[in-house]
């Protein structure tokens, strides 16, 4: 079991405020999480890949391939206000 020192202390990290009777519960519910952490601990992966899903995900993409390469004159037109052939935009405090 977490003693409620422990508890404490991760509400503290987590700016919990926690009652007493809270406290209580929570330090015999993270207790039996902690057990059955250490039993799954005892199985033999041994040769079992890790996996990071349960299922398989696949990302589609595609590839990146520039279609329209535009130059630095036709993209300082969108420009409100240019300096030295740079965007100028207001200071910020």
């Amino acid at each position: 079991m977490i003693s409620e020192k422990e508890v404490r202390h991760v509400a503290k990290l987590a700016r919990l405020e926690l009652t007493d009777k809270e406290v209580e519960k929570y330090s015999a519910q993270l207790g039996d999480i902690l057990k059955y952490v250490e039993l799954m601990n005892e199985v033999d992966t041994t040769g079992i890949e890790p996996m990071p899903h349960a299922i398989p995900i696949y990302n589609v993409m595609r590839d990146d391939i520039v279609k329209y390469e535009e130059t630095k004159e036709e993209l300082m037109k969108n420009a409100p206000y240019e300096e030295d052939g740079f965007f100028r935009v207001p200071k910020i405090n």
